[in-house]
C-alpha cells in the first residue's frame, strides 16, 4: 500500500539514504581494515584511538561475520527503504525500527570499545554517529506520517 509523502518527508528520506551511503562508506573502509595486515596510520592516535585494535579485537566479528560487514548490510537496507520503499505506508515504522536496532548495536559496541577495549575506534564514532543522525530523522519520518495521517 503506498502513501502520499509531503515534501518534507521526501527530503528526510534522501538525507536518510545519503547519510546511509555514508554509513556504507565508512563500513566498507573499517571491514577493509578488518582484513588489512598493514598498520593503519591515520586512525592511531596515541593510547587513546586505535582502529586496528578495535577492527582486529574478538569482538570485531559475530560468529565469523566481521560487524564492518554488518553494518555495510544494515546501511544498505536503509538505502533501499528510504529510496525504492519509501512510498509504502509501512516503510516510516521500518526504517525507525532499523534504525533504532542498529543505533542499539552501535551504541553496545562503543561501550565494548570503552570499557572494554579501553580504545577508541574513529571510524565506529563516525558510523555511531550517522546512524544517531539517521534514527533521529526516522523518528521524525515516522512522527510526520501518524500525524499527517490523522
Amino acid at each position: 500500500m503506498h502513501t502520499a509523502m509531503t515534501d518534507l518527508t521526501q527530503r528526510l528520506m534522501s538525507f536518510v539514504a545519503i547519510l546511509a551511503v555514508c554509513g556504507i562508506a565508512v563500513s566498507s573502509v573499517s571491514l577493509q581494515h578488518h582484513y588489512a595486515i598493514a598498520k593503519t596510520a591515520y586512525c592511531d592516535i596515541g593510547e587513546s584511538f586505535n582502529c586496528d585494535i578495535v577492527n582486529r579485537s574478538e569482538y570485531s566479528s559475530i560468529l565469523g561475520i566481521p560487524v564492518a560487514l554488518i553494518g555495510m548490510l544494515g546501511y544498505a537496507a536503509l538505502v533501499g527503504l528510504a529510496t525504492v520503499y519509501r512510498e509504502r505506508r509501512e516503510t516510516p515504522a521500518m526504517l525507525f525500527g532499523a534504525t533504532a536496532a542498529g543505533l542499539a548495536f552501535a551504541l553496545y559496541l562503543t561501550y565494548i570499545e570503552g570499557r572494554v577495549l579501553g580504545v577508541w575506534c574513529i571510524l565506529c564514532l563516525s558510523s555511531l554517529a550517522l546512524i544517531a543522525t539517521t534514527t533521529v530523522l526516522a523518528a521524525v519520518i515516522w512522527w510526520k506520517r501518524d500525524s499527517s495521517s490523522e
